[in-house]
């Protein structure tokens, strides 16, 4: 015998044609049964549950998240880590996310791919893969990263990576240090290799796009900028119609202007919103050790000493938020910039990203503020 259907209703539900009254979002089990009309008999019929005049919207999903609630991936690449880390996150809309491990040791990269293919196992929720941001980076353009753990990729690092695993492996690499013939093999294995902390060319880029690169990490930062001249990484980033790019929408990391001149450069759909989240999100303190240093978050910047950036306190309502009221876009387009566009780069899209019949129970409840009530994930309800 099937569960009985619950029915969200008195929300202004985030379609396809952008927000719209009246309607029902039926939920049986994990996934979305129907949105119908609130007179539907079938509403009627199911246990309902007043969001009380609030937005819903299709849950976020962030491709990076170095950490939160307090916890750092590469400190503690472990399956109650990354439970911590997604619970810290969830009260923030976040039903899916890559967490992300920087540069790091061999060893402590084999621990986190195995501890994110446990969470899966164990229904962890949100966990959808992981992101490997490193070691595979040039010096140049190293950020926060260590470099003295910089290295090339060898044959037990790529069986590693491209091993048949649970969820989506995205490794970030430097496409200047890398050969080609590896970034094809990575690419054909069903790794999302993009590009980042990189000093390439705009030619070694588009190679490297001509050979399996799919996307750019938080586009701008740690990558060659666009000149006249030399388009370098961003021009070729700007100027490919397939490949995605991740942006980091807290008002440090880029510029508005420079956010909606990507935004207007790229097709629709191809620019997704990430934060780059550290400890302090959805944590009391705003201190975490990265590399040996203590970096305070402070205004919301993660910054160390010497004033280099150490990823972000942002988090994805945030994000949102910024998107509107700081970028100028559409509340649609903001939302699909966390939720459908980075479900399609993570291949996701026949199940996660949009409300419609079929995808996962994933949501976010917003109210007009844009703050997170509460999320759902698979079906299942959270308070924020």
């Amino acid at each position: 015998m099937s569960t009985q259907a619950t029915a969200l209703v008195n929300a202004r539900v985030l379609t396809d044609h952008g927000p719209q009254d009246g309607l029902a979002v039926l939920v049986r089990g994990d996934r979305i049964e129907a949105i119908v009309r609130t007179d539907d008999a079938r509403v009627v019929a199911a246990q309902r549950h007043d969001l009380k005049g609030h937005l819903l919207l299709p849950g976020f999903i962030d491709v990076q998240v170095n950490g939160g609630g307090g916890v750092l991936f590469n400190a503690e690449p472990t399956v109650e880590a990354l439970a911590a880390m997604g619970a810290a996150h969830r009260k923030f809309g976040t039903t899916g996310f890559l967490p992300t491990l920087i540069t790091d040791t061999a060893d402590v990269m084999r621990q986190a791919l195995d501890a994110v293919d446990a969470a899966i196992e164990q229904g962890v929720p949100g966990v959808l893969g992981i992101h490997l941001e490193g070691p595979f980076l040039a010096t140049a353009r190293k950020g926060i990263h260590d470099a003295s753990l910089f290295r090339l990729p060898d044959a037990e690092d790529i069986a590693a990576i491209t091993r048949n695993r649970r969820g989506v492996v995205m490794l970030t690499l430097a496409v200047e240090e890398v050969p080609l013939d590896t970034i094809r093999q990575l690419s054909e294995a069903g790794v999302l290799v993009v590009a980042g902390h990189t000093a390439a060319s705009y030619d070694a880029t588009r190679a490297a796009l001509d050979a399996g690169v799919c996307g750019f990490t938080h586009l701008y930062n740690a990558m060659t900028p666009l000149g006249s001249r030399e388009p370098g990484v961003v021009g070729a980033a700007l100027d490919d119609p397939y490949s995605w790019c991740g942006l980091i929408v807290d008002g440090h990391h880029v510029h508005p202007a420079a956010l909606r001149v990507a935004i207007a450069a790229k097709a629709r759909g191809k620019s997704v919103l990430v934060t780059d989240a550290m400890p302090p999100v959805g944590a009391d303190s705003p201190e975490y050790i990265l590399n040996g240093q203590t970096i305070i978050a402070r205004d919301g910047i993660c910054q160390s000493d010497t004033g280099v950036l150490a990823g972000s306190a942002l988090d994805m309502a945030t994000g949102v938020r910024n998107l509107v009221n700081m970028v100028g876009l559409p509340l649609a387009e903001a939302s699909r910039m966390a939720s459908a566009y980075p479900a399609a780069w993570l291949g996701l899209d026949r199940t996660h990203g949009r409300l419609v019949a079929g995808q996962r129970a994933d949501f976010a409840v917003m109210d007009e503020r844009l703050v997170v009530s509460e999320t759902w994930i698979g079906g299942v309800r959270y308070a924020a």
